[in-house]
């Protein structure tokens, strides 16, 4: 009799469990409704109640000082005070010290040299300023061709960059949206923002600017320039803002297309483990596994190359004081970033960044957070996202009714797959591997990027009226 009641209690206990367990479960992993967000914060300096807006749009002229190129000059003249690498070590332990010296040679003898021919590329496109929120907003908006305009069906793109990436990253792949040359029935009236913090934007003064006020300034910005609907593409941090831009404004979002396919919710890494034993079932091909799994493998990757993550994520204003104070500091810590971002065969080869990305481009690049000092800026943007004020608003769990398009690179961060990604967007319309690439996929192969986002804008279905 014992016995039986001992049983009993034991079945009981067990049900119990597996019916908590099940609450907790559907409670974790339930589609969450949209948050209600306030979308006029104020960030600029000073108190919001004496702030008078200003909605022109400035002209904005990239114009260096020729002393400020000299003082640079006389910075990367100092004597070098680096430690040798180990002996057969080459990128290992960090950007290695003999690429380093050559780098700086390079970008104090020759670069800077030709500075004028640089800052006329920059000057190249059309570029604005802009006050949203208290913020002065620098942006490129490039129009698509009159030919273009005649033939094409042309829509807004808001093109979204990363860390530490700058509008630099698209100098290649916006030509390619507006002119009239490109292949497709369609072209692009282009917006490709610096980041509040990046580049010539303002940062904000105050703590609690994440990637949903982000967003938020970015849609913004879109409205002042007469936008009501537009098409969003980004990677990096830009693939985070337009997920929570197309989750908090989808009325505002034509379609959202993505070259950095991330997402953390409770389902999606449940559903990543599960996948991870049975990978070719959730798979369109079994040459894609690599892409996604053995799942630990990933997270032990990602481990291994998000030190800059964690620091930037706990203390930016520390990291940033010495990026700020010394631009050889500046490049090693950027250019280590561009040399992991290019593949596995390369990673250890000194000739990796002017094998894939090239030199002129990437020193530009270095060139937009040494100006502009935003080092510090653009790495509390990490800090600010990891936030709890963030994290309650748990975007990933609420859904978006946006259609969305997804392109993984092969050497990327490790994305999600479309049985994941279709629990926050349902109308996942597009999907798309590569087996070759990396990061910084607009800078490395952007005519692969273009191919891939206007096959996404077909398959959305708009045929608009042409412009005249």
């Amino acid at each position: 009799m014992k016995c039986l009641i001992v049983f009993g209690l034991i079945v009981a206990l067990f049900g119990a469990l597996v019916g908590y367990g099940y609450v907790v479960f559907t409670d974790l992993t339930k589609p969450l409704p949209k948050p209600e967000f306030k979308d006029d914060t104020y960030w600029g300096p000073g108190d919001a109640k004496d702030f008078v807006p200003d909605e022109k749009i400035y002209e904005f002229t990239l114009q260096v000082p020729q002393s400020e190129i000299d003082d640079l000059r006389k910075e990367l003249n100092r004597t070098l005070r680096l430690t040798e690498p180990l002996d057969g070590i080459a990128f290992e332990y960090g950007f290695n010290t003999y690429a380093l010296e050559q780098f700086v040679e390079y970008w104090r003898d020759n670069y800077l040299t030709k500075w004028d021919e640089r800052q006329e590329l920059f000057n190249s496109f059309k570029q604005y300023k802009t006050e949203i929120q208290g913020l002065n907003i620098h942006y490129i908006h490039e129009k698509a061709s009159e030919e273009a305009q005649e033939t094409k069906h042309v829509y807004p793109l808001l093109l979204l960059h990363g860390w530490p990436g700058s509008v630099r990253e698209f100098f290649d792949f916006i030509p390619m949206l507006t002119k009239h040359s490109n292949i497709t029935d369609y072209a692009f009236e282009v917006v490709a923002p610096s980041l509040v913090g990046y580049g010539w934007s303002d940062a904000a003064t105050r703590p609690g600017f994440n990637a949903a006020q982000m967003a938020t300034v970015m849609r913004n910005l879109m409205l002042r320039l007469g936008h009501k609907k537009f098409f969003i593409q980004g990677g990096d941090w830009g693939s985070i803002i337009g997920s929570n831009l197309a989750t908090l404004y989808p009325e505002n979002v034509i379609g959202y297309h993505s070259n950095m396919c991330v997402l953390h919710s409770p389902l999606a890494i449940l559903k990543g483990i599960y996948g991870s034993f049975y990978p070719e079932k959730y798979l369109p091909s079994r040459f894609f596994v690599d892409h996604h799994f053995p799942v630990w493998d990933k997270w032990l990757e990602l481990l291994q190359e998000s030190g800059y993550f964690h620091i930037q994520a706990t203390k930016p204003d520390t990291i940033g004081a010495a990026l700020t104070s010394s631009p050889v500091a500046l490049a090693s810590y950027i250019l280590e970033k561009f040399q992991t971002c290019t593949n596995p065969g390369l990673q250890q080869d000194f000739g990796a960044i002017v094998t894939v990305f090239g030199l002129e481009t990437v020193l530009d690049n270095l060139m937009v957070y040494y100006l502009t000092n935003s080092a510090t800026t653009a790495a509390r943007f990490y800090l600010e996202n990891v936030s709890k004020e963030y994290r309650d608003l748990q975007l990933d769990r609420v859904q978006s009714p946006v259609p969305m398009g997804c392109a993984r690179f092969r050497f990327d961060l490790p994305s999600v797959t479309d049985w994941q990604l279709r629990d926050k967007f349902p109308n996942l319309t597009h999907s798309m591997y590569f087996q070759q690439g990396s990061h910084f996929a607009a800078l490395e192969m952007p005519a692969m990027l273009f191919n891939d986002f206007t096959a996404f804008v077909a398959k959305i279905g708009l045929h608009g009226e042409k412009r005249k």
